[in-house]
């Protein structure tokens, strides 16, 4: 009988694990809490160093402790591969290269010189150099999980500080793969020293990538075009497990990090057709396995030392913050950031991420780290993690000030002064569609700057303190005066339809790489605009049965993505059916 109790392995953690998410996790989200603070706790709560004191005393928490954090640990590996692989997943050449300057700019430079500030303070301390190079470079990322959730419920992630914070976050993202791979170098137990081992693993990262890259181009599309053809979504989700798994396998066998594996394989499949079916399909997965992972991390901490070097540990965390604020401050001011923008990223990031985990996780099981000191690491992560969100209020609050205070002295400035901002949109044309599009920016804390020639709605709108001014976006200098070199986009929304091509014209040939959309009066109007350069022309009456698809499909239970995806293939299909069908009347 006892044999077939036992006959699943980790049977009594896994329904443990299920029934804390299903009955605890839920009132976690309804009071607000992040969910990784959240697993963290309920981990710290069931684990060992939990109720787990108090197991062999009271016989019946053993049934709900989990004592075998190890074997936990193993499958809970599996969420950290699965999330690598939705990271190669969303990454995209034309988003990197769209936020070049902020993600390989600010974002490099903050975790070089924050990882070379703590790995420095480290090795005061006693850690030997590859330990102390760890705590540098895991230290210096932030939680993804936590400043991603904080943004969208205060409805910033598309303000001027939250598009730095992402940009910021997204080459911390990247730089994961090789950090890992340098805690798998230093791993190397070679009879030759760091020299050999680091010879060894370079030879079998590039063999293991290579095989994928090859593996990948050769086997995985036509594979995925096969498996899409039967209609089959189990036969779907098998195949995308296979490929995920299977890759990190991969670069498991080679001797390299399984994390590796996987984030490379959502590269690959990151540039198909199947990317967005295979994320709606991996979320719930992914979803369930972090969970786990992050509570594996929280049994695995004993709390006990909190209470006995309490002082260390809080001193600890605050000079964390302290340092990481620091730096990114100083370096999103040389980078151009506004003052407001800069202070608030750089509170919002000054936390430990969720990869510090991983990293020490790793780093123990390799002996970089001895065991107290990657306690005392996970500890002081984990408590600058729950000190964000009180964090990121103040940096809130504070980013106001400033950019209050910033705001009264240019309160009465000229166009030539307004133009000093970075990273606005442009908005050539003030009339009803004009109104509309800059009230959703400004509901996002988008900043933008509208040009128009109407002057008595001009003045109307200086007095509410709005950013419109008198201006001609088709004369070459206006454009010029706004800041056309900085801003991230260009929206043409003007009534007359010359103009609007002579804008396009004009804004093509001087900003090659600055985005245009405009309003067009029909599709030939379109074609035009399309043609002289814009990115995008969106014909009047086109848009209009698609805002009313948009709004049935909705109300009938369709959700948001699903429903924006298909308008927007709907869009491209009947943009190209009608250009190719007025095309032989128009010559």
């Amino acid at each position: 009988m006892g044999e077939e109790q036992h006959a699943i392995p980790y049977l009594r953690e896994l329904v443990v694990f299920l029934a804390a998410t299903g009955l605890i996790v839920p009132a976690l989200r309804r009071a607000r809490l992040n969910m990784v603070l959240g697993y963290l706790i309920i981990g710290g709560v069931i684990g060992p160093f939990g109720l787990g004191l108090l197991a062999e005393d009271v016989t019946w928490l053993q049934y709900v402790v989990i004592s075998d954090v190890h074997g936990v640990q193993q499958i809970a590996e599996l969420g950290i591969i699965f999330l690598l692989f939705t990271i190669g997943l969303e990454l995209s050449f034309e988003r990197l290269w769209s936020l070049r300057r902020m993600v390989f700019g600010l974002g490099s430079l903050q975790v070089i010189v924050s990882g070379c500030a703590i790995g420095f303070i480290a090795y005061q301390f006693g850690n030997s150099v590859q330990a102390s190079i760890v705590l540098g470079a895991c230290l210096a990322l932030s939680s993804t999980a936590i400043v991603m959730r904080l943004l969208g419920d205060s409805g910033q992630v598309a303000s001027p500080a939250g598009r730095t914070a992402f940009s910021v976050l997204l080459f911390q993202d990247l730089a994961v793969v090789p950090i890992l791979f340098l805690v798998g170098v230093f791993g190397v137990e070679a009879e030759d020293g760091i020299g050999a081992g680091l010879l060894i693993a370079l030879s079998q990262a590039v063999a293991a990538v290579a095989f994928i890259l090859f593996l990948g181009r050769v086997l995985l599309q036509p594979l995925f075009r096969l498996v899409g053809e039967t209609g089959s979504p189990e036969l779907f989700m098998a195949v995308t497990l296979l490929t995920v798994i299977g890759m990190a396998a991969v670069t498991g066998g080679a001797g390299l990090s399984m994390p590796l594996g996987a984030f490379l394989a959502g590269l690959l499949l990151g540039e198909t057709e199947f990317k967005h079916q295979i994320e709606v399909d991996i979320e719930p997965v992914k979803g369930l396995l972090l969970g786990l992972f992050f509570m594996s991390v929280g049994m695995a901490i004993d709390y006990r030392l909190l209470a006995d070097d309490f002082g260390w540990i809080f001193a600890s965390a605050v000079g964390l913050i302290l340092i990481k604020a620091f730096v990114l401050v100083g370096l999103a001011l040389v980078m151009g950031v506004t003052r407001s923008a800069a202070i608030e990223v750089a509170l919002l990031l000054a936390q430990g991420g969720e990869f510090a985990f991983v990293v020490v996780s790793i780093a123990g099981g390799h002996s970089i780290l001895p065991p107290d000191v990657a306690q005392f690491i996970l500890i002081v992560t984990t408590l600058t993690m729950m000190m964000t969100p009180f964090i990121a209020w103040a940096a809130r609050w504070l980013g106001r000030r400033v950019e209050g205070q910033d705001a009264a002295k240019s309160h009465a400035a000229s166009l030539d002064e307004i133009a000093e901002i970075d990273g606005h949109v442009i908005v050539a044309g003030y009339g009803r569609v004009g109104r509309m599009l800059t009230s959703l920016l400004e509901r996002k804390q988008i900043p933008y700057l509208a040009l128009d020639q109407n002057m008595s709605a001009i003045a109307a709108c200086r007095a509410k303190g709005l950013p419109v001014y008198y201006g001609d976006a088709s004369h070459p200098s206006m454009l010029v005066r706004a800041g056309a070199e900085r801003a991230t986009a260009l929206i043409l929304t003007m009534d007359d339809p010359v103009a609007a091509e002579t804008v396009t014209a004009h804004a093509r040939a001087n900003w090659a790489d600055l985005p245009i959309y405009a309003r067009a009066r029909d599709v030939n109007h379109a074609r035009r605009l399309t043609q002289l350069g814009a990115d995008r022309a969106v014909p009047e009456n086109l848009e209009a049965s698609l805002q009313l698809a948009d709004e049935v499909l909705t109300h009938l239970g369709i959700p948001t993505d699903a429903v924006r995806r298909l308008l927007s293939e709907k869009r491209d299909i009947e943009l190209v059916e009608r250009l190719s069908e007025e095309r032989p009347a128009s010559l």
